[in-house]
């Protein structure tokens, strides 16, 4: 029996994805479970995989194709020898759309009683030439005749590289005397980058952001995570614990934010939103973009849960393979670019969220010590606040009481 393959993510959800690529080819034998595509949807790449054992039979949402809604039909794997189902009438293939669009650019067939003569190669050809919609497009606007291009794509489909590759180099321009423009190199925008343009254009113009930064002392910090982690060292155990200075600094803003849970909230244009759980976002740098992986209940963990937790979800928004479920909560972010050596920054936040962190690199500074200058580790923090529901004063509480759980780090352990 024909098993379908369909689309991941909530069906009520309004956002669509992009299928990025087909990692297997009509006619390959699949086991359930085999990684079958990938998906890019919501700042976050996210795999197909085989619903049963059977062979990949049709393929019918291409590679490429954007905004494709959850639950739709992609493919379809079938048992050894057995019949593809009829998908005629059905809306859920891209494959249909494009034979449409064929059909549209070429006059119908005349029907028939007795059968045709042979046709001619060429006309062959035409017959059977699927291609994108860029691609067609890209064809009609370069003057390029698309049955004497190859395709790439699943089943000879055309896709645009094909095209590309087949156009003539384009003439050069005769240099001019006083050119000195650098080259431009166009590159498109992924799922994930516009994602985070509009996300990010949006917080800016809706939500009223306020700043307040402050310089924590993190010699304590830094002494107390050596320790825990020479002990863990001397375990030579795979499960000792590990801990990042940003697992200190998770584990503080979860802690702050339980001390004033009126941080913990999110606007709702009806209502302000409480939550109980204190969940924390942690910003992951990947090539194209920024990802914010949720760590659950970080406010009801130990450092060392929190230290393992977080390690999984940093590797798994680096390898792209996240789920859906991983980047949906939260009401805190923590930004943390010490690492890149930067003195100080402010960050955006991240709706519905209500506030993000933003973590500078820890230096070595003169400071004031019962009125003598020494030198300490110290790192600026910046929390950025979502005004609507987050007041000047209780920024700065929280700030003070995140300033102080860093500089008694002992507190963390409790």
């Amino acid at each position: 029996m024909a098993v379908n393959i369909c689309m991941p993510g909530p069906s009520s959800s309004p956002a669509l994805a992009t299928l990025a690529r087909w990692l297997r080819s009509e006619g390959d034998r699949v086991m359930a479970g085999d990684v079958l595509a990938e998906i890019e949807a919501d700042k976050a790449t996210m795999e197909v995989e085989a619903p049963a054992d059977g062979i990949l039979g049709r393929i019918l949402v291409p590679e490429g194709t954007p905004d494709v809604e959850a639950d739709r039909i992609i493919g379809i794997v079938v048992r050894p020898g057995e019949d593809l189902p009829d998908m005629a009438g059905t809306d859920s293939t891209a494959t249909d759309d494009s034979i449409g669009q064929d059909a549209a650019e070429a006059p119908p067939p005349e029907r028939q009683a007795t059968p045709s003569p042979p046709s001619t190669p060429a006309m062959a050809r035409h017959h059977r030439l699927f291609a994108s919609p860029v691609a067609r497009r890209l064809a009609r606007a370069r003057g390029l005749d698309l049955s004497q291009v190859t395709g790439s794509g699943p089943g000879g489909r055309i896709l645009r590289r094909d095209v590309e590759s087949a156009l003539p180099p384009a003439a050069q321009p005769a240099p001019t005397e006083h050119r000195d423009e650098s080259e431009v190199r166009s590159v498109p925008i992924s799922t994930m980058r516009r994602t985070i343009a509009q996300r990010l254009m949006a917080a800016k113009q809706t939500v009223p952001h306020f700043y307040v930064s402050v310089d924590i002392d993190a010699d304590a910090l830094l002494a107390l995570r050596q320790e825990i982690n020479g002990i863990g060292a001397e375990e030579e155990s795979p499960d000792a614990c590990r801990l990042s200075v940003n697992d200190m600094l998770i584990r503080a803003a979860a802690l702050a934010s339980k001390a004033l849970p009126a941080v913990n909230t999110c606007w709702n244009e009806d209502a302000i939103l409480f939550y109980r759980q204190i969940d924390i976002a942690i910003a992951v740098s990947v090539p194209d973009g920024l990802l914010t992986p949720v760590l659950r209940d970080a406010g009801g963990k130990s450092l060392a849960t929190i230290g393992r937790e977080s390690r999984a979800l940093i590797a798994r928004a680096r390898t792209g393979k996240l789920r859906p479920e991983d980047m949906q909560g939260g009401c805190f972010t923590l930004s943390n670019a010490g690492m890149f050596g930067v003195d100080s920054m402010t960050a955006i936040i991240n709706p519905p969220h209500a506030a993000i962190l933003a973590v500078g690199a820890i230096a070595r500074r003169p400071v004031i010590r019962q009125d003598q200058i020494a030198i300490a580790s110290v790192m600026t923090c910046t929390l950025s606040a979502d005004h609507r529901v987050i007041d000047g004063a209780l920024a700065a509480q929280w700030l003070d009481t995140f300033r102080k759980l860093i500089e008694q780090p002992v507190r963390l352990m409790i």
